[in-house]
């Protein structure tokens, strides 16, 4: 077998990275780690506990490379480089801890044996020492000893000692390794999908390890087409997105297990020719979206799988002119699709659906019967609106109406922009603000003070003026400068005196949902095609639909999520475990499908590419891992205590089940 193996120490690892002896090939991802997984293996080499073995590969070729993530370049190597395949997150880690990077101040307690990034308050604890200077060669140990056994008088130095040459010894920690000769560069890439595809690697990252070793200078491509985008605030057409839609308009669907087969049988003339489509189609699209939806900033954009068919169709059309007619259908498709949550779950079924209709003959009209609104009129309604925050595509509506309507900053009197910087950077504000809607005796929830009736879209300074002042106040003080009826007209914020207290909120959002329905119809209206049966009539079947939740948590206690669910005609309330429920999307990170007990049954969460569908009460609720981890990272900063979690029975949702995007959940 063409395998060596063999074992090195740490510090050899680490400066033969700096002396360019390991490099990465192109087909690697970037480095991703935070502090905190950095700190857990500083911690691990500590305790002595196991830290993975090495892949790496021998050749003779000169494959594409990209850059470690460390400070400073890599030497020009004076031996044959060996090219790491598995551990590049560790031993970059490594190489950054002992090289004093600034993005991995890992700190030791020496008295607890925690490590942790270091902080402010770490800094000025004299138990924490910084790994650095413990582990770098020229360390003279028994300063640090006489240091800290100054500063925390009655401190073993003994003990000191001993945890400090413990934490030293790292440096001669050994890697057990696996060499891998005369394997070609298209072996090796079956080889590092292989390897990578049981671990939380998306299969974004795979498809461009398969594309790296069929196509050389794909990654070279790929970034220079996203700094592109970038310099245009169009950041989220990333490498990864550029990934997902090359590998879309080369195989006519979305990214899965299989795609990586059929990407290495993919001739270079069909790499080149999907590559092509996928500029050209940009380059048609995002003018599109900016200058006739005002879509500014792709962060606005809900769904940025949706841009993939759109993609497809305008970089393959012939060469000829784009009439207003199909220009305004591919936009209202676009609205539509986020609206409907189109690619909230079976993104990859989905996807190969909408590709092939954006190849046919009359693609707008294929794309909007896929949605099953080719012959109706769409129409949002008040009740749409109803439990919609943030994470809803009606937010992303409620701002092009309001950037339609030419509405203004409140302090700066310019035109709310979504690449507006400094200042002007726009923010969502509470009109009705929080301090004043919660612990209100007429008990307003969580989704109804975050509803997106409540939220509009002004300055980062005019927001900190506002502060907490209730618009009884602050509509018509001077300070900041009045604001007058047609200026909160332009934001579809109600005049009515009545409304502007604490007491009248729920019959403020009754009034601004009404105006925002009218005016987001309006919106879709103007780009609907005018071969659109007028007679049929439609609208979300999401209307009235909302999910709840709230976190009961303690320092000793992860605690209850309670899910309250509301949709027309029903209502259901149940619970599960935190714990429980981070460990299955710590489990879908893997790629793999788990199980979750929701009020008392088990229900099986489902794993499709790197979206999430699990059932919850009445509700299928899907998204992508990213949404997902978001969405526990906002309920541990809102958690409440646990000592107020209320006891809920369980019982069982029973009924039929709908799809629900975890962006919507508040």
């Amino acid at each position: 077998m063409p395998v060596e193996k063999t074992e090195r120490y740490v510090q050899t690892l680490v400066d033969q990275i700096s002396r360019g002896e390991i490099k990465l090939p192109e087909i690697q991802r970037g480095y991703v780690w935070k502090p905190t997984q950095v700190a857990k293996l500083i911690e691990s080499l500590y305790r002595g506990y196991p830290s993975g073995s090495l892949l790496c590969w021998r050749t003779l070729e000169e494959p594409a490379t990209r850059d470690v993530a460390i400070a400073g370049d890599q030497a020009n190597p004076a031996v044959q480089p060996l090219f790491l395949l598995d551990g590049q997150q560790r031993l970059t880690s490594l190489h950054r801890v002992l090289s004093d990077h600034p993005d991995a101040q890992i700190v030791f307690n020496v008295e607890t044996e925690a490590f942790q990034n270091q902080s402010a308050a770490t800094a000025k604890d004299p138990r924490w020492i910084k790994v650095h200077d413990v582990v770098r060669p020229d360390a003279k140990l028994y300063r640090l000893i006489s240091t800290t056994q100054a500063a925390v008088p009655g401190f073993d130095p003994d003990l000191i000692g001993e945890r400090l040459g413990r934490l030293a010894a790292i440096r001669n920690r050994a890697f057990h390794m696996e060499i891998l000769t005369e394997f070609p560069y298209e072996e090796i890439a079956q080889i590092f999908v292989r390897v990578n595809s049981g671990r939380p690697l998306k299969t974004s990252d795979l498809a461009l390890a398969t594309l790296s070793a069929r196509w050389t200078g794909v990654l070279k491509k790929l970034e220079d087409e996203a700094a592109y985008w970038a310099q245009k605030h169009y950041q989220d057409l990333d490498v990864t997105f550029l990934t997902r839609a090359l590998t879309g308009t080369v195989l006519g669907r979305g990214l899965s297990t299989w795609s990586h087969g059929r990407l290495v049988a993919a001739t270079d003339e069909e790499l080149e020719k999907g590559w092509a489509a996928v500029q050209r189609g940009l380059r048609h699209l995002v003018p599109l979206l900016r200058e006739n939806l005002k879509v500014g900033n792709s962060n606005l954009i809900p769904s940025h799988v949706a841009l993939l068919p759109l993609i497809v169709l305008l970089g393959e059309r012939p060469d000829t002119g784009l009439d207003a007619e199909t220009a305004n259908g591919i936009i209202y498709w676009f609205l539509l699709a986020s609206i409907r949550n189109r690619y909230s779950g079976s993104t990859d079924t989905r996807l190969g659906q909408d590709i092939p209709a954006a190849r046919g003959p009359e693609p707008v009209k294929q794309l909007l019967a896929n949605l099953g609104v080719r012959g109706a009129h769409f129409e949002v309604t008040a009740q749409d609106l109803v439990g919609r925050t943030v994470g809803s595509p009606y937010f992303f509506l409620s701002f092009l109406v309001a950037k339609n309507a030419g509405a203004q900053d409140w302090w700066y009197a310019t035109e709310i922009s979504a690449t507006a910087e400094a200042g002007q950077k726009l923010e969502y504000h509470h009109i009705h603000p929080q301090a004043t809607l919660k612990n209100h005796q007429n008990g307003y929830s969580k989704t109804e003070i975050n509803d997106l009736a409540n939220l509009a879209f002004i300055s980062g300074k005019a927001n900190r003026k506002i502060s907490d002042r209730s618009p009884s106040d602050y509509f018509v003080d001077p300070k900041p400068p009045l604001l007058t009826e047609s200026e909160l007209a332009a934001h579809f914020v109600p005049y009515q005196e009545s409304l502007r207290h604490a007491d009248a909120y729920r019959d403020f959002l009754d009034a601004r949902r009404n105006l925002l329905a009218r005016a987001m119809t309006g919106l879709l209206d103007r780009f609907r095609p005018p071969w659109m049966d007028e007679t049929e009539a439609t609208s979300d079947p999401l209307a009235g639909c909302s999910v709840e939740f709230v976190l009961y948590q303690s320092s000793w206690d992860t605690g209850q999520i309670v899910v309250n669910a509301k949709g027309d005609g029903f209502g259901w309330t149940g619970s599960f475990s935190f714990a429980d429920l981070e460990s299955v999307i710590q489990a879908a990170d893997g790629g793999l499908d788990s199980d979750l007990e929701i009020a008392g049954v088990t229900m099986p969460v489902r794993v499709e590419s790197d979206t999430v569908t699990i059932p919850i009460g009445p509700f299928l609720v899907s998204g992508t891992l990213d949404a997902w981890h978001k969405m526990l990272e906002r309920e541990q900063v809102d958690a409440q205590p646990l000592s107020q979690c209320p006891v809920i029975a369980p019982q069982p949702w029973e009924g039929d089940s709908v799809s629900f995007p975890v962006t919507s959940i508040e």
